[in-house]
């Protein structure tokens, strides 16, 4: 009762209704059995491009997606408007299995992976034989990066007309890394068949320094893409950034069809190796990981008790096992940020 004589009964008591609504929640999730098939081309401010039968469709994420990545080279299912015509906006509802992910953390000590593209099988590591001059531990990062993704690793040496490429090859002879060598000439890029003949049939990423050359090759092996082209500084030696988000690019051929994917990168000073752990590294040596099996628990494969050092004596390896050996634990002490004792870079060198 209240204090003039009222008396309430129930009719006096209004109840809000919720602001999402009276329908109960469902953990279900629409299947999207509408949904088509595109792939993920490049990623800017909030939005996707994909290309869905040879069209280009913006879109922008679900919310269903949560926190999921979603990055270039990704395949992605998408509803709505699909017409890619001017004005319109999709939505990517799921992201497809992938077959590859390359990553990298910050720096050594940062825990967090960023992933950088999805489903390609083919790093191409681009690196200036001088003007930079080339930099073997990023080179090194590089490699350790594709072996942990199942990427093929390639190297692009460019700028042959100015430095011989054999000292640098040299220093990778144990590794078995593909290569091809271009040089700047009056007519063009030298050997710029070569790289194209290595990158067709896959799904290439370049990767490399600022300068090296690398939107230069985009933009001769993807004509009309523009891509912008920058400069080395001559007091620093290093390049001035200029690709400013990753894009994939068809990569034609002779006959006007599409005889692969070329993935341009920004160019990068630092590829942190913190997320990977020395067994997946030494997978990529088929050779040298029966070896491990008698190594001590936690063994890093770089110390004196590691078992690797009697599998290479006893001739397990094979006879180029001790250069193998060698350039594992080279690759295994970029991952700590440590130098190879043999190794004297100059210090703009350093990563």
């Amino acid at each position: 009762m209240s204090p003039r004589g009222r008396v309430y009964d129930e009719s006096d008591v209004r109840v809000r209704p919720g602001k999402r609504g009276s329908r109960p929640r469902t953990k279900e999730r629409p299947k999207h059995d509408d949904a088509v098939i595109g792939q993920v081309t490049t990623v800017d401010r909030g939005r996707w491009t994909c290309l869905v039968d040879g069209r280009s469709v913006l879109a922008m994420r679900a919310r269903e997606l949560g926190r999921t990545s979603t990055v270039v080279g990704d395949r992605v299912a998408l509803v709505g408007d699909t017409s890619g015509d001017p004005g319109t906006l999709a939505r990517i509802v799921r992201v497809e299995p992938r077959t590859s992910v390359l990553r990298r953390t910050a720096d050594d000590t940062d825990p967090y992976e960023r992933v950088i593209v999805a489903n390609a099988d083919q790093l191409a590591i681009v690196t200036a034989l001088a003007d930079p001059e080339p930099r073997p531990r990023m080179v090194d990062r590089c490699l350790v990066a594709a072996y942990d993704a199942g990427m093929t690793p390639l190297l692009v040496l460019t700028k042959s007309d100015l430095a011989d490429p054999a000292p640098f090859l040299a220093g990778y002879a144990g590794l078995d890394v593909p290569h091809v060598v271009t040089r700047t000439t009056a007519d063009g890029i030298e050997g710029l068949d070569q790289v194209r003949d290595a990158l067709l049939g896959r799904m290439t990423v370049l990767v490399g320094h600022s300068g090296v050359g690398k939107s230069t090759l985009v933009n001769e092996l993807v004509p009309g893409v523009g891509r912008a082209i920058g400069h080395v500084n001559a007091v620093t030696g290093r390049g001035r950034h200029t690709s400013t988000s990753a894009i994939a690019l068809p990569l034609p051929d002779v006959r006007g069809g599409t005889e692969g994917w070329v993935i341009d990168t920004p160019g990068v000073r630092s590829f942190g190796l913190a997320h990977i752990e020395p067994d997946r590294i030494i997978n990529a040596f088929p050779d040298l990981a029966g070896g491990t099996a008698e190594c001590p628990r936690g063994c890093t494969h770089d110390e004196e008790e590691c078992a690797l050092d009697a599998w290479v004596a006893d001739g397990h390896a094979g006879t180029s096992g001790a250069t193998r050996l060698a350039s594992l634990r080279r690759l295994l002490r970029t991952r700590t940020g440590e130098s190879d004792p043999q190794e004297t870079e100059q210090p703009h060198d350093q990563e």
